[in-house]
This record gives structure tokens, sequence and C-alpha cells, in this order.
């Protein structure tokens, strides 16, 4: 178990630094898709599977697809990818910052957060995040409602920014 998640950690780090050293939003993208896989690789294995899931759909399910209108509608003739120069030495500054601020903060602060939150106790019946979908359902519906309503209007804010002095699909080619 230590080893899977040390690998889903590891991937987050990486997708994190695809994301912030390319100027692409195609390549930019994959790597918001990796790191928000592996995210909730983490959280399922911290023993929050509905969470990680809610987390997955809501988040790639919503926002990745505003994203996907605006890189659609601003298309690069020749995108950068991962293994141009300038691309490649963003990854290698921010790899080398992550490396110091791991020597850094290096220690036995680690050690415990290993364990996930089924082992901490040897009678447990439910899982860890059963008490969070009852209150995200009951409490929390109205948030949710609200959130739903603003993922929507930033779709349509976006693709009207965007849209510029087209009209939609009757525009000339």
């Amino acid at each position: 178990m230590t080893f899977i998640m040390f690998l889903f950690l590891l991937g987050l780090v990486l997708g994190l630094v695809g994301v912030a050293s390319n100027p692409s939003p195609y390549f930019a993208a994959l790597g918001l898709v990796a790191a928000a896989g592996m995210g909730c690789g983490v959280l399922v294995g911290h023993g929050g599977p509905f969470l990680s899931l809610v987390l997955f759909l809501i988040y790639l399910g919503g926002m990745l697809v505003v994203f996907a209108y605006s890189a659609a509608l601003a298309a690069e003739p020749y995108p950068e990818s991962w293994v141009n120069w300038s691309v490649g030495m963003y990854i290698l500054v921010y790899l080398a910052g992550v490396v110091l601020a791991s020597c850094l903060f290096w220690g036995g602060w680690y050690e415990f957060s290993w364990v996930p939150v089924d082992e901490l106790g040897v009678f447990f019946t439910l899982r860890g995040d059963t008490g969070g979908v009852a209150l995200l359902y009951s409490f929390g519906g109205w948030m949710l409602i609200f959130s739903a309503w603003v993922l929507l209007l930033a779709l349509f804010v976006v693709l009207e920014l965007t849209r510029g002095l087209s009209r939609g699909t009757l525009r000339a080619v």
C-alpha cells in the first residue's frame, strides 16, 4: 500500500509540474487530467472513495469542458510540447524546486501519514467518508446546487468571451 501511495503522490507532483511548465493548452490539459487522477487515487487510498469520485466528476466534467471549448476556439497550429528546450528548462527548474523543498522538510513527519483511514481502527463498520456523504446531501444540498449553477454560468461566460465577432455555427469560414 505504501508503494502504491508513493506512486500516486509522485504522479501528482509530475502532473502538477506538467501543468505549470507548459504554455500550450493541449499538453497542460493532459497534465491536469493526470494530476486530478493521481490526486483522486491518493484520496481513495486514504479512505475517501466517494469524495474522490465527486472531485473527479465535478472537476474534470465541469471545468475541463470549459477548458476544452476555450482551447478549441484558440487553437495553435504548432503547439509547444514537453520536449522543447524552453519547456524542458521549466520542467527542470520546477523539479529542482520540488527536490529542494523535500530536502528542506525531510524528517520523520511522513511516517504516520501512509496509513489509510480504514486501518486505524480494528472494529470500523463504516468507510471513512460515509458521514460526509450524508452531510453533503442533507446540509450541503443548497451549496451543491449553487456550485452547479456557478459552473454553468462560468461555461457561458467563457464561451461568450472567446466567441469574438463570429456568430456560432452561422459564421463564414
